[in-house]
């Protein structure tokens, strides 16, 4: 058993997403939610050292070891590509692979609203993805840099924690920076940005507060700037980006965020009718100019009022989403509802 032949399993078996190494248990395999076992020897402490060994360079393996997590990307055979994350748990090494699919996916296969398609015609303004871990906000991302790429002769700068899917230019010119082997940090490539001559500038993840407070910023000097964040919902993406601040900088930036954000894309998978996969439901949210002013006051809690109200804008609630999805028997309402899917408050 090696990690490249664990790796090549997960790339070869249908359905299956992410790899999961644990010592003191067998390799398992992600298969539309699910947990399941491969018929290996459990982990050891010595199997682990020799994986990790197996697939980082030296000095990721020292970085490895002074921060006791680490995250990168992995090219298998020139065939395969994963995203990777090593860190420490009660003093045992684990690991998590994800496959990356090699080119990516088409719009129509990915089932996104044509709302995604409209905020990615923006030339100006932030627009952010949102979701829990696992929900396909990269692919989402990607599937929007493809849409500029295919449509608009622009610079395209990404900034990524590691590179996902490489993209190939086509209309447009397209850099790929990777946090930790082209810049040190998002920090630091964020504030240089400006200075590489970008159209659009893609943020891989809002993490922090410096972070959060450079997107907003760009958004505003005229750039489409595109990102992700980890929240349960388009008003609680709004409200999360407010309290990275402090009191005292929250006025300011509601006001930064009321003029700079276009939309917001709240996305879930859920278990397909028949099992088969799983399929995208998203709420959508269009920053219209009342929703501006609801932004600007504080008033974010108003705001789904207008979701639900606001089908002509291309928006919809994450309750209409999955309403929709069952009336076209895509998936099992009772499912759903049972694994806790549907959305319980904001």
């Amino acid at each position: 058993m090696t990690i490249h032949t664990l790796l090549e399993t997960l790339a070869r078996h249908d359905g299956a997403s992410d790899l999961i190494l644990t010592v003191g248990v067998s390799p398992q395999l992600r298969i539309h939610r699910e947990m399941i076992p491969l018929n290996h020897p459990e982990l050891t402490d010595e199997t682990m050292h020799r994986f990790c060994t197996d697939i980082l360079s030296p000095q990721q393996y020292e970085t490895f070891e002074q921060c006791r997590e680490y995250d990168f990307s992995y090219t298998l055979n020139d065939q395969f590509r994963f995203r990777i994350n090593i860190f420490r748990q009660q003093q045992h090494t684990a690991m998590v692979a994800r496959i990356i699919m090699d080119r990516v996916p088409d719009r129509e296969k990915l089932r996104l609203p044509p709302a995604v398609e409209q905020l990615a015609q923006l030339t100006s303004g932030m627009v952010m993805l949102t979701g829990p871990t696992g929900s396909g906000k990269s692919t989402t991302l990607a599937a929007m840099i493809d849409y500029v790429n295919n449509h608009r002769a622009c610079h395209i700068v990404c900034i990524e924690d590691p590179i996902e899917y490489i993209h190939h230019p086509v209309l447009s010119t397209i850099n790929q920076r990777e946090v930790g082997s082209d810049t040190d940090s998002y920090a630091e490539a964020l504030r240089r940005v400006l200075r590489q001559s970008p159209d659009v500038i893609v943020i891989g993840e809002i993490r922090d507060r410096d972070s959060a407070q450079a997107a907003v910023t760009l958004a505003e000097t005229g750039h489409l700037l595109l990102t992700t964040m980890h929240t349960r919902g388009a008003i609680s993406a709004i409200n999360r980006m407010i309290d990275l601040f402090p009191p005292e900088q929250t006025r300011q930036m509601r006001s930064q965020l009321a003029s700079s954000l276009m939309g917001v894309i709240w996305q879930q998978l859920l278990p397909a009718r028949d099992q088969d996969g799983l399929i995208l439901a998203c709420e959508i949210m269009i920053v219209t100019p009342a929703i501006r002013a609801l932004i600007m006051n504080g008033n974010t809690h108003e705001i789904v009022s207008m979701l639900q109200t606001g089908r002509k804008f291309g928006m919809c609630t994450m309750e209409q989403a999955i309403t929709d999805l069952e009336q076209q028997q895509l998936i099992d309402g009772t499912s759903t509802q049972q694994k806790g899917l549907h959305p319980v408050g904001r």
